[in-house]
């Protein structure tokens, strides 16, 4: 049972995949791991970990499960990052002509800026209530398709000094949190062998789950 920041870390780098939420595969994640005392309370939980987590750059923390969020060590993101690339780094996919425009304008903001939230990327844009539409599809995909990752969660500050609210997500590359030569040698294997090496670890640590649970759940 999940009732600290370090047991969370722990799991992370024991099981190299864990999602926030309830997935196909039953107990396999922080949802079902976390003591419920600290799911929505005022106590300190996972929500407040999630930043903390995700700054010291030990692990990724993105939309990489099925458009819903969850970390992945460093370890293992390198083979998400492959599969989920099909081995394709981003300047490639561009070349080749196969990167949407929408796509391509935001992480080339992120690799001008290396980070910005929504309240940034949206104006440069153009995307507003009367303008460009799509900007939550398209940062949900770039997430999933590993190209953008969150590097930390910014609160608003009450006349206090306290911070509060869900706060707000701070985008930047997996090339700006592991460095480029990290990226490099997860091409080094097939996608193919990154896949059979997820699924192999998943169901090492839930025996019971079936190989097509885990291929639908890493998809």
């Amino acid at each position: 049972m999940i009732r600290t920041q370090e047991d969370l870390e722990n799991l992370i780098e024991e099981w190299g995949f864990v999602p926030f939420f309830e997935n196909e595969i039953e107990g396999f994640s922080i949802k079902e791991q976390v003591d419920p005392k600290l799911w929505f309370t005022e106590e300190d939980g996972p929500w407040e970990w999630k930043g903390r987590i995700a700054v010291k750059g030990r692990c990724a923390y993105g939309k990489f499960f099925g458009k819903k969020a969850g970390f992945v060590s460093k370890k293992w993101f390198a083979d998400l990052l492959n599969y989920r690339r099909d081995g394709y780094d981003f300047d490639s996919l561009c070349d080749e002509g196969r990167v949407p425009e929408k796509d391509r304008e935001i992480v080339d903001l992120l690799n001008e800026y290396h980070v910005l939230t929504t309240k940034e990327i949206k104006p440069m844009l153009g995307y507003s209530r009367n303008g460009r539409k799509g900007y939550d599809t398209v940062i949900t995909r770039l997430q999933m398709e590993t190209y953008v990752t969150v590097k930390n969660f910014v609160y608003a500050v009450d006349r206090k000094g306290e911070f509060y609210g869900w706060g707000i997500a701070q985008y930047t590359t997996p090339e700006e949190v592991f460095g480029r030569k990290y990226i490099e040698k997860a091409y080094k294997r097939s996608p193919e062998e990154s896949l059979q090496r997820m699924i192999r670890q998943i169901r090492k640590i839930r025996p019971g789950v079936s190989e097509a649970d885990v291929w639908q759940f890493l998809k």
